[in-house]
Formats: C-alpha cells, structure tokens, sequence
C-alpha cells in the first residue's frame, strides 16, 4: 500500500463520492456555526422545504457580535441582537445545540469546541468563519467555508471540495525561553509570507511542534489561513490524548478504546511524500511582532522594519500599508509607544493565555496611557480565572476582566479601537480597519501584550519574565 500522510489519511477516509475530473464528496463530521454566515443557510433550508439531517452533528454558539459587558441585559445594538436571536430561533426550530450569551458553555466557537470535548483526532470538522483551522491541532481536517456551504452541510452533512495539496512545515530544535506558539507561527509567516502556503493544506512536525502544549498547537493551527493555507494539523500524540480524556466528561462522550485504537494510525506514513517541505530551527525564532497590515509583515521585537520588496507594484503595496500605520523602513519599533492592549480572540483567548499574561503583569501596575481588552475566550475560561485567582493579580494591576466573546479581533461591538491608535493584540490578523476604522494593530503573543500594558510601549517580555 503507498504511504500517505496524515492529511491523506482523513481525507479519503471521509470521501462519499470521487467526481471524475471535479469535487470529493467529503462526509464532515463536525459542524460549527455562529450567528454571522448561518442566517442565510437557514433561510435557504426553509426556501427549499429542507430538514437538517444530523442537528446532532452541528453546535451552534454566539460570539461575533455580542458585547463583553453587561451580558445580562438586551444586546444594544439592532443589527447584533437581530443575528443572536435569529440563530436562536434557527437552532430552536431545527433542533440544534445552541450555547446562547448567558449559557454556561458559551464562547468563541473555536474556543468551546476543543474545551467541551467536541473536537477530537481524525474528524473533518467545518465551520462559516475561516479560522476553522484551530481544530486541527487536533489532527483533524478543519477548514472554514462559506454561507451557501454551510446550508450544504446542513442540508447532506456532505460537502463537495477540491483535494488541496499536501505541505508539512517541520521545526526542528527547542524554543528559546519567552518565544511562545504566537511568536512561532508569526515567524513561519513572516518566512513564507501571507499567501505562501495557498492551495495547501500544512502538516506541522518537529521537537518544536511536539513540545507545545495543546493550547499552543491551536494557536499554531489557528493562523495557519493567515499565509494562504486552507488548514493546518498536527499529529495526535499522548498530549492529544490527555486533553481529550480531560475533556471527555464535558459532554458524556466517553473515549473508547476503539478510539485510541484509530486514533494511533494518525501519522504520516515514512515514505509518505508532501507537494512541498520546510523546515525551520526554532533556536531562530524570537519575540515577533507585525509592523504592517497582514500578519506577513512581521519581525524581531528588537528589529527594524525591512525595505520594501524589489518589485514595483509590490513596493507600492507595501508602502501603502506602512503608511497607514505611520511607519517607515528601517525604523526601530520597540520603545513605540501603544494606546491600547488587547488580550483575547480564537488565537489566544484561552487560560494559558491568561496565565502567561498575569506572570508579567504581577507586582506591576498597567500604564495610564494605556486601554486594557481583556476578554476570556468563553464562559469556562472566564470560570478558570476566578478558580485560579487570576482576576486578583489582573486587578491588583489595574486591569478588568470582560466577559468572553470575539471582541476586538473583529469590531464587531462596541471594542473598537479608535482612529490611529496603537493597539497591541493577541488575535490574528492586522487588516486595515480590523479593530476600528483607522484603528493600528500589531499582533504579538500574550507575553509580550503583557509587557507593552505594563511599560506603555511595545516591549521585549523577556527582560520582565520571573525565571
């Protein structure tokens, strides 16, 4: 039998159907949805006069769009409270799972899919929101897709999709101390640049990769999209395992062991081959921050910012977007000053996250200059925090703790950063306007956002890190 990799061996273990010179039919296992792309797919089940055919196979959740204070009272804004109690209705009337604003399981659904224990190894899981891609930390094939696709799944629990091609991205060595999964999967970016991994679909291997814990390989996985992937997955391994037995009890779904029995064929085969191969060695990796607006334009904390690209049109794209955020070639960014930190998002809204950013913020005191996002990632990590007695070190500090929801990643509600401010942010992409119109963003990991809260300017974390 030829060898395969990883991804091959979900894909065609899911494949319903092969059209000759087109599409898979490829049978999803796990179905997310929000109240942003579903509107329209269940208006088009209606239209149509169709059922879902496994509501059991879909969790629905809110997020995008709902506010991170005051959860307890009616979402202010008309078009946000028409969404959130559209999908509620939707989800009614089908018979779907919905964790609704003031549900103890609610959060981003990247989030409480992986905490709940609905994510697990060897699934192809979809969801209408492109940073699908988290779930394949998991080894699974996770991808985002549009509205007239979530009504497909919805209607068959099938897809059609093109076989995208096959790359693995190893990363060999030990990572420095204070250089995080954010700081890893920044640094790949910035190698391969913002659309080098399109038309793939990106196997993470290496000492480097293996080492993260689950969080970090979601966090990895996470921005995968943001250089052009349509997924990123790693291979399950005893750390997989151990946090799926954790989670397990969360919905009653115990792990068999014909689970662990499959679960153990999830590796790339030797011999299998890849379309494409990089390898990176982690002891190059640093703190990382972007200076542009798209998470390609990223470097060193302590660096300087490149000179553009030799190509005209290219030089005037990029050009363009150091315009826009007041910046130029050559310029140092560490010492610049920030206006706002945000900690949070499907990138880094989970309790490691919290935790790495009260080791820094800890007998320190958050800038006055600066204004502090600190929104959990769901309802359960928000639990942990006061379980961990983490609100009293971000308290003691100055900081409050919203309530979870996407937040400022987006700008869907009302965390908006204003016009040209600066805001140092944990979520995943730097777009112009993504957190506000005019607003500045430069992503970074939860260690450094930590620091650039407590000095007011982007700053190197290691230099504030307790050994």
């Amino acid at each position: 039998m030829k060898p395969k990799t990883l991804f091959g061996k979900i894909w065609d273990s899911h494949v319903v159907k092969s059209i000759p010179g087109g599409p898979d039919v490829l049978y999803i296992d796990m179905h997310y949805i929000h109240e942003v792309t579903s509107p329209q797919a269940f208006e088009g089940l209606r239209r149509r006069g169709i059922k879902v055919f496994r509501p059991g196979k879909t969790l629905a959740t809110a997020d995008h769009n709902i506010p991170t204070l005051n959860q307890h009272l009616p979402i202010k804004d008309e078009i946000s409270r028409k969404q959130v109690d559209t999908l509620g209705k939707n989800t009614g009337d089908y018979g779907i799972n919905f964790f609704g604003m003031e549900h103890e399981f609610n959060g981003i659904v990247h989030v409480i899919g992986p905490e709940l224990g609905f994510t697990r190894p060897g699934m192809t899981i979809v969801c209408g929101d492109s940073h699908t891609s988290t779930h394949g930390a998991f080894g699974s094939v996770a991808f985002g897709i549009g509205t007239s696709e979530v009504e497909m799944v919805l209607a068959s629990q099938c897809l059609l999709q093109y076989r995208p091609s096959a790359m693995r991205i190893n990363v060999t060595g030990k990572l420095n101390n204070s250089v995080t999964a954010k700081d890893l999967i920044m640094y790949i970016i910035s190698r391969l640049s913002s659309g080098g991994a399109t038309g793939y679909f990106v196997e993470y291997a290496g000492e480097a990769i293996e080492s993260l814990s689950m969080e970090g390989r979601m966090t990895v996985c996470n921005m995968s999209i943001e250089m052009g992937a349509r997924g990123g997955l790693i291979a399950p391994d005893k750390t997989t395992l151990d946090y799926v037995n954790e989670k397990a009890g969360k919905i009653n779904i115990p792990v068999s062991d014909r689970n662990i029995e499959y679960w153990s064929t999830l590796r790339t085969d030797p011999g299998a081959v890849y379309d494409k191969e990089i390898s990176f060695n982690a002891s190059e990796i640093t703190t990382m921050i972007t200076f542009g607006t798209n998470p390609g334009m990223a470097m060193p904390v302590g660096g300087t910012i490149p000179d553009p690209p030799a190509d005209e049109k290219e030089a005037a794209s990029y050009m363009k977007s150091l315009s826009y955020m007041n910046f130029r070639p050559g310029m140092k960014l560490e010492g610049q000053k920030i206006d706002y930190v945000f900690l949070g998002s499907c990138t880094n809204g989970r309790i490691e996250d919290f935790r790495a950013f009260a080791s820094v913020i800890k007998g320190r005191k958050k800038a006055d200059s600066v204004t502090a996002l600190i929104v959990p990632g769901s309802k359960m990590v928000e639990k942990q925090i006061y379980t961990e007695k983490l609100d009293s070190v971000f308290r003691e500090a100055g900081f409050e703790i919203r309530q979870p929801g996407c937040s400022s990643c987006l700008a869907m509600n009302e965390d908006k950063v204003p016009p040209g401010k600066y805001a140092v942010s944990t979520s995943n992409r730097n777009f112009e306007g993504r957190q506000g119109p005019g607003a500045r963003t430069i992503l970074a990991s939860p260690l450094t956002a930590a620091a650039a809260a407590v000095t007011g300017r982007i700053t190197d974390p290691s230099g504030l890190i307790s050994n």
